[in-house]
């Protein structure tokens, strides 16, 4: 079996265009894939259409020569937008791989581990940064079956917290905390804004609502901040989504303090890259959560990661506060009832992409998530100036 052909696609989703991918084989197989990140939509796709001819008439199987191909044999350090393309392709042939032996792809890396995956909701807050309108939209969550929730209450700030807005945010975690119970945990997404001593002030002030965790509080850039923060916070720190291979993962592990990881397999390069990190985690005892704030091919191949992995945590769920339409733009797209996904047995990824109703909804530049900018919890489409 031989690489054939490679084509792109955009789905301009208001707050991120996803970029999939359809990698063919001479056989008649093929398998899809996802590279998007935040604003470099149309920069990855360049990428993968640049690095495609290193690898076209190559075996699909013969993934560890493919990414050294796309990886090493380019010898250039691009960063998230170079592995974003790569993850693209690499994913897309993990989906081939399954296909050809009609097995899902968790069972091309040991099988299952669990029979079911505990999920969080993420993006269900797009709305007035006020308590009241974030405890409202907590009840909802809550009442269709999630056990946890991830939000940011803290605006636009960066690298400090005016008094204000430090009693503001953390009476938003109050409201929500108070309006689903202790039951449900609550996870607290920092966007790497503050510096240690803001977020070692703000963890100890939030500390009574009892977090799950407090993710990525400094920048993930620098590794002793975060450390110095884990080291001193009462709150688990939880880190890892924007790191774009595993020598960071291996800088931040030697510390022995952060043990929640959230790998992101679309910044790694791919799937079997992210799976080698959580046993690499697992060495430390820690446990994995991956980033998973994409489109609804990465959450179908991160569902198919997590019920391999015996160090699997929790699994982050967009889809369902997304745009009603992404669930047209694939088939069988991931599906949570009572805050838990079934894992499914189909060949593959277990999805197919749905490439007319994708070219309902082309790309826009201006699709993103503004996260410095007032108002970005809102979710509106930005205006380009």
């Amino acid at each position: 079996m031989k690489i054939t052909a490679i084509d792109t696609y955009i789905a301009g989703n208001p707050w991120k265009n996803w970029v999939f991918t359809k990698v063919s084989t001479d056989e008649g197989l093929y398998g899809i894939g996802e590279g998007t990140v935040n604003y470099f939509g149309k920069t990855v796709e360049t990428a993968i259409h640049e690095l495609k001819p290193l690898i076209l008439g190559l075996d699909p199987f013969q993934v560890e020569l493919v990414s050294q191909k796309l990886i090493r044999d380019v010898y250039t350090e691009g960063g998230q937008v170079h592995m974003c393309a790569v993850a693209a392709i690499e994913i897309a042939l993990w989906d081939i791989i399954g296909k050809a032996t009609n097995q899902p792809v968790y069972n091309l890396w040991g099988g299952r581990c669990h029979q079911r995956l505990r999920a969080y909701a993420n993006g269900w807050y797009r709305g007035p940064r006020t308590p009241e309108s974030f405890a409202a939209k907590a009840r909802v969550v809550a009442a269709r079956g999630y056990t946890a929730m991830k939000f940011d209450p803290f605006g636009d700030c960066w690298r400090t917290l005016p008094r204000a807005e430090f009693d503001l945010s953390l009476n938003i975690i109050r409201a929500v905390r108070e309006a689903v119970g202790d039951s449900v945990d609550l996870l607290i997404e920092g966007h790497c804004r503050f510096n240690v001593a803001t977020a070692v002030e703000f963890a100890e002030a939030m500390a009574d609502q009892r977090p799950m965790w407090f993710e990525e509080p400094v920048p993930h850039t620098n590794i002793t901040a975060m450390v110095e923060v884990a080291r001193r916070s009462p709150v688990p720190v939880a880190t890892g989504e924007s790191f774009s291979n595993k020598q960071q993962f291996a800088e931040l592990l030697k510390h022995e303090v952060v043990n929640i990881l959230q790998p992101e397999p679309l910044n790694l390069g791919g799937l079997f890259a992210t799976r080698k990190i959580a046993d690499m985690a697992d060495a430390h005892f820690g446990m994995i959560a991956p980033h998973s704030a994409q489109g609804p091919v990465c959450s179908a191949a991160c569902v198919q990661l997590n019920a391999s992995l015996p160090n699997f945590l929790i699994h982050e769920i967009f889809d369902e506060f997304n745009e009603p339409w992404e669930r047209e733009i694939v088939t069988n797209p991931v599906h949570v009832v009572d805050g838990y996904i079934d894992i499914p047995a189909r060949p593959g990824l277990g999805i197919d992409l749905d490439i007319d109703e994708i070219r309902k909804h082309p790309y826009q530049q201006e699709n993103a998530i503004p996260l410095f900018k007032s108002g970005w919890e809102r979710r509106e489409r930005q205006k380009v100036n």
